[in-house]
């Protein structure tokens, strides 16, 4: 008998969780550890910000839908990881042995990094419900008195995507509010260009992101570090191409929303030999440590080289179908692993995005994510915005039944007609 857990409860975690019950024999237990009694739909939070979801609307209990199917839920922080005796310290002191462990934990936020920065600074979040409803209420407030807005992405950020959906997105609201001509908006990133993504750009992304500013009137300067932030003020930096600094901008606002670079959770990034400088885990071609044999690792805590170096620092992001494909490989590995036999399983690592504009949005499609790619394909229209309000209904009914696995494929290849894109990847 194997006891296998995994450590959080995101899109990765309660896909692991869900897909390793289906698989194992009844005799091997599965166990998720979760850092709250739910589950929440991370890629509603740009919504949440501005009053289009309520929480209740985008987080799941889950104790009834694992406990149904055979899982064990534990809905409690790890503080601890000894690799070395394979064995969890939880925050209420308890301990847990293990026989293969998954670590699913997401990032830790690194707003520490810029002065000033994040919800006890001086801007706002769409990182969690918890910082997406801070900053609902703070959006009301601006709302009675508006003013310039500036939303953006950090030096190191890898996931670029929720900053454009919320630049996009305020634009849309203010719109529909009759504000918009009282709120100049600004868009800064550390991108060395509109469109990179953390990608090296997804076909002709750079001029589409670019048209769609300014299409909505949004200024925005690229290559851009910002340096601090106080009350009503961002201090950015604009650099070159050869990451030199050219221009010193003191930009006013009255609401700023701006995305942190990540790094790894402190219980994962304090084992030794698991994780690089930033606390990310490791991982071979199966998904698993490079030191510890039984231990797997998929998502935003996986380390993963940037696509190409740019003048200022940023991430490669890790997307949706991404993690599903990591954990499918992770499945597959440990069942492997557990029969005595060599795990083999690769995930495919390709990217697929549904960024939503509030009234439109933009698909990406990158096969595989690094370059050089099979596939590069980017395509605009209302019915991305139609898609992702679909998919987020679909994605959380299947995670209050139990059958969350693997939605994307299902839905997101099959919805936009491009299965065949999955093979040639």
């Amino acid at each position: 008998m194997a006891q296998v857990t995994i450590i959080g409860a995101g899109i990765g975690g309660v896909s692991c969780a869900f897909e390793l019950r289906k698989k194992l024999a009844r005799e091997h237990r599965v166990a998720l550890i979760g850092s709250s009694p739910y589950f929440e739909f991370t890629p509603s939070n740009p919504w949440m910000a501005v009053g289009w979801r309520q929480r209740e609307q985008i987080r799941v209990l889950l104790k009834e839908p694992l406990e149904s199917k055979g899982i064990e839920w534990i809905p409690e922080i790890v503080e601890a990881i000894d690799a070395p005796g394979n064995r969890l310290t939880l925050r209420s002191g308890t301990t847990r042995p293990y026989d293969y462990l998954v670590i699913a934990t997401g990032p830790k936020l690194a707003f520490e990094e810029v002065p000033g920065l994040g919800p006890s600074g001086f801007t706002h979040s769409v990182c969690t419900q918890e910082h997406a409803e801070g900053a609902w209420a703070k959006y009301q407030e601006f709302l009675r008195d508006p003013g310039p807005v500036v939303i953006g992405a950090a030096a190191g950020a890898s996931c670029f995507g929720p900053a454009y959906e919320f630049a996009m997105i305020v634009d849309a609201d203010l719109r529909k509010r009759r504000l918009r001509d009282r709120v100049p908006m600004t868009f800064v990133t550390s991108e060395p260009y509109i469109g990179h993504m953390g990608l090296g750009g997804v076909g002709d992304s750079k001029g589409l992101m670019e048209s769609e500013l300014r299409h909505r009137h949004i200024k925005w300067l690229a290559n851009a570090k910002i340096a601090g932030v106080t009350a009503g003020s961002m201090a950015v930096t604009e650099h070159d191409e050869d990451g030199r600094a050219k221009k010193e901008h003191q930009l006013p606002f009255k609401y700023a929303m701006v995305l942190p670079a990540f790094k790894g959770v402190d219980a994962v990034a304090n084992v030794p030999g698991l994780c690089n400088p930033r606390g990310f885990v490791l991982i071979d071609e199966q998904q698993r440590s490079k030191k510890y044999p039984n231990i797997y690792s998929a998502g935003v805590c996986v380390a993963i080289p940037p696509v190409e170096a740019t003048p200022v620092p940023t991430g490669a992001p890790k997307t949706g179908y991404m993690i599903e494909s990591m954990v499918s490989a992770i499945c597959e590995n440990i069942a492997t692993q557990i029969a005595g036999q060599t795990p083999a399983a690769q995930a495919t690592w390709n990217a697929i995005c549904l960024a939503d504009f509030g009234d439109t949005g933009v698909a990406f499609v990158a096969l595989p994510e690094i370059p050089p790619r099979n596939v590069t394909w980017a395509k605009q229209g209302k019915w991305v915005h139609l898609a992702k309000i679909a998919f987020e209904k679909y994605f959380l009914r299947k995670v209050r039944t139990g059958s969350v696995t693997p939605v994307y494929e299902r839905y997101v290849l099959k919805g936009l007609g491009i299965l065949s894109l999955k093979k040639a990847g």
